[in-house]
C-alpha cells in the first residue's frame, strides 16, 4: 500500500474546485446548477504522493428525484506549477486547503495528461500491488498470459471520449504499446469490457485486443455501503488501424462499394457470438424470456411516440411487429453481447483484419442489465442502423443503395459462420432483427429530436422501411 485514504468534507476547497471543473469534462454527466457534491475520498497512488486517486459523488435533483453517480476522478498533486501540464491544469489550492497535506500550497492536475498518474497506475498492474485502504483504494492485476505492462513508456489522452478516459502507452521499441482505459463513472460490480475481452483473448480469439491487466478497486457507494468494481482496463493497443466508421464514411465519400468489408465483418461478429457463447453462460429463450423481451420492446415504443410525435403514425404497426417476439418459435439462446455494436465500436488492422473494442454495453443501462444475456442479434440490429447512419454522410439514391447492399453483405457474412438466416421472410432471426432494428431505431429518434434534430429522418425514414 503507497498510503492511507483521505475523506475530503463536501463543501472542502477541493470539492469546490471539482464542482467547478468537472461540469466542463466530456464523462461528467450531472449538468446543471443543481449538481451538489456528497463525498471526496482520495488516496495516493504512488510513495511521492503526486499520483492520486479520488472517488467524487455528485448528486442532482430533489426531493424523490436524486440522481446520485461515483466518478472516478485521477489527479496529480504538485507543489510548484508545471508549464508541460497547463493544459490540464484543474485549479489551484491554497496553503492547508488540502486535508492531510504537508500545508503547502497545491497546484491539481487531470491525472490521465501526467505520466506520473499513468506510470503509477502501471506500476500496480505490473506488481500487481494495491493502494489506499480497506474502504478506498485500488488493486492491480496482470492478465494471465497477457502482454507484459513496459516499464519505459510515453502517453498521450485520445481526444473525444466521452464515458471513459483513454490513454495510449507507447512502449519502448519492441514492446506491445497498451492503451489504458480509465472508467470514469464508476459502478459496483464486474465491468463487461473486462471480462468479455479477457474471456474472447483467453479463448484464443483474434478479433479483440489482447489484455494486459487491469485495476479494480472499492469506494463509498452514494448509500454509504461499499462498492467494489472495476477502475481501469489495459489492453493492446492497435497502432496503424483504421476506425471503421472513418474506413466506411470514406467510401460513402469516394462512391466506392463497401460489400467486401461489410461481409468480412458479417463474419467477425458472428465468430465473436461464437466464442462468446461457448465461453460465458448462455440461457433459453423460453416463452417467459421473450415475452419480457417484448414487454421492454413496447414499453420503448411507448416512450418514444411521446417523445416524438412523428411516431405517432406508425405507433400501431409497429406495436405488431414488436409484440411479434413473444411468439417467436426456435428463438436462439440468450448470450453475452456486445451490448453496444456500431462501426464506431470496430477497428480495422492490416495483420488482424477487424477487431471489435469496448465490451461495456450501452453506458447509461445499469451495470448488471449490461451483463445479463441478451440476443446475439442486437449487435447485428446496431451495425446495419449503423450503416444506416453512414450512408447518410452521402446524397441520394446512391447512398440507400450503398446501404441496403452493406446490409446484405453483412447478413450474409453473418449468416455464413453464425448459420442464421435472418433474410428469409417469416423466419424466426428474421422476426427477431426486425423488432430489435425497429427498437433502435425507436430510440434513435428520441436522441435525433432531443439532440440533432436535423438528423432525426434517418431514424424516422428506418422506422417507415422497417414497417413496410
Amino acid at each position: 500500500m503507497s498510503g492511507a485514504a483521505v475523506a475530503e468534507a463536501a463543501d472542502s476547497p477541493l470539492a469546490q474546485l471539482l464542482l467547478d471543473w468537472a461540469p466542463r469534462q466530456r464523462w461528467y454527466a450531472h449538468k446543471g446548477a443543481s449538481a451538489r457534491v456528497l463525498r471526496v475520498e482520495r488516496a495516493p497512488l504512488d510513495e511521492s504522493g503526486v499520483a492520486q486517486l479520488l472517488a467524487l459523488t455528485v448528486a442532482s435533483g430533489e426531493g424523490d428525484d436524486v440522481t446520485s453517480t461515483v466518478y472516478q476522478v485521477p489527479l496529480t498533486f504538485r507543489h510548484a506549477p508545471d508549464e508541460a501540464l497547463q493544459h490540464a491544469l484543474v485549479g489551484q489550492l491554497g496553503a492547508g486547503q488540502l486535508a492531510g497535506g504537508d500545508g503547502s500550497p497545491a497546484w491539481v492536475y487531470d491525472g490521465p495528461h501526467d505520466p506520473t498518474w499513468t506510470r503509477a497506475l502501471l506500476t500496480l498492474v505490473a506488481a500487481e500491488e494495491g493502494a489506499g485502504s480497506a474502504t478506498f483504494g485500488a488493486h492491480g492485476a496482470s492478465a494471465d498470459g497477457g502482454l507484459p505492462v513496459p516499464a519505459g513508456h510515453r502517453t498521450k489522452v485520445l481526444s473525444g471520449e466521452q464515458s471513459n478516459t483513454s490513454i495510449v502507452v507507447q512502449a519502448d521499441e519492441g514492446a506491445t504499446p497498451l492503451i489504458a482505459k480509465v472508467f470514469r463513472v464508476l459502478n459496483a460490480g464486474d465491468n463487461p469490457d473486462v471480462v468479455v475481452q479477457t474471456a474472447l483473448a483467453a479463448a484464443g480469439c483474434a478479433r479483440v485486443p489482447r489484455p494486459a491487466g487491469w485495476v479494480d478497486g472499492q469506494w463509498t457507494a452514494p448509500d454509504g455501503s461499499l462498492a467494489v468494481g472495476h477502475l481501469a482496463h489495459l489492453t493492446e493497443f492497435l497502432a496503424g488501424s483504421s476506425d471503421a466508421w472513418r474506413v466506411a464514411t470514406a467510401a460513402v465519400a469516394e462512391g466506392r462499394d463497401f460489400s467486401a468489408e461489410a461481409a468480412e465483418l458479417g463474419r467477425a461478429t458472428a465468430e465473436v457470438h461464437s466464442v462468446l457463447a461457448a465461453e460465458l453462460p448462455t440461457v433459453a429463450a423460453t416463452p417467459e424470456r421473450l415475452g419480457a423481451l417484448a414487454d421492454g420492446l413496447l414499453d420503448r415504443l411507448a416512450w418514444a411516440v411521446a417523445a416524438v410525435p412523428q411516431l405517432a403514425p406508425s405507433a400501431d404497426a409497429a406495436r405488431g411487429h414488436l409484440d411479434a417476439v413473444r411468439h417467436v418459435a426456435g428463438a436462439p439462446d440468450l448470450q453475452r453481447v456486445h451490448g453496444d455494436y456500431h462501426l464506431g465500436q470496430v477497428l480495422h488492422s492490416a495483420a488482424r483484419g477487424w477487431v471489435l473494442l469496448d465490451f461495456e454495453g450501452e453506458p447509461l443501462r445499469p451495470l448488471a442489465e449490461r451483463s445479463d444475456p441478451d440476443l446475439a442479434l442486437r449487435d447485428v440490429a446496431g451495425m446495419l442502423r449503423s450503416f444506416d447512419y453512414a450512408a447518410s454522410t452521402g446524397e441520394g439514391d446512391a447512398a440507400a443503395r450503398w446501404s441496403q447492399a452493406c446490409r446484405t453483405a453483412f447478413l450474409d457474412g453473418y449468416a455464413a459462420v453464425a448459420g442464421v438466416e435472418a433474410r428469409t421472410p417469416g423466419s424466426a432471426a428474421e422476426v427477431l432483427l426486425r423488432a430489435l432494428e425497429l427498437d433502435k431505431a425507436l430510440y434513435e429518434a428520441v436522441y435525433e429530436a432531443r439532440n440533432r434534430p436535423d438528423w432525426l429522418p434517418i431514424p424516422l425514414n428506418a422506422v417507415h422501411r422497417l414497417l413496410a
